[in-house]
């Protein structure tokens, strides 16, 4: 077991509940401005936008086989 000596300094720290505490200031989504991209991640966004309206159609089209919207035409 080890003892403390006179010269040791001991650390105390506080402990406060974030129910406890003060509210802190948010930030301001208005001031921010647009955010800087490279032109990298611009077209990689537009093509995730363009797979996802994709994706989308491709379900929507599938829902309505399923309703058989389409009717076949017999010969």
């Amino acid at each position: 077991m080890r003892t403390r000596t006179k010269n040791e300094k001991r650390d105390a720290f506080l402990v406060v509940h974030p129910l406890d505490d003060l509210p802190e200031e948010k930030r301001d989504v208005s001031a921010l401005g647009r955010m800087p991209m490279t032109l990298s991640v611009r077209l990689s966004l537009i093509a995730l936008r363009v797979y996802l309206i994709l994706m989308i159609g491709l379900v929507v089209y599938h829902f309505l086989g399923l309703a058989q919207a389409f009717k076949r035409v017999a010969h």
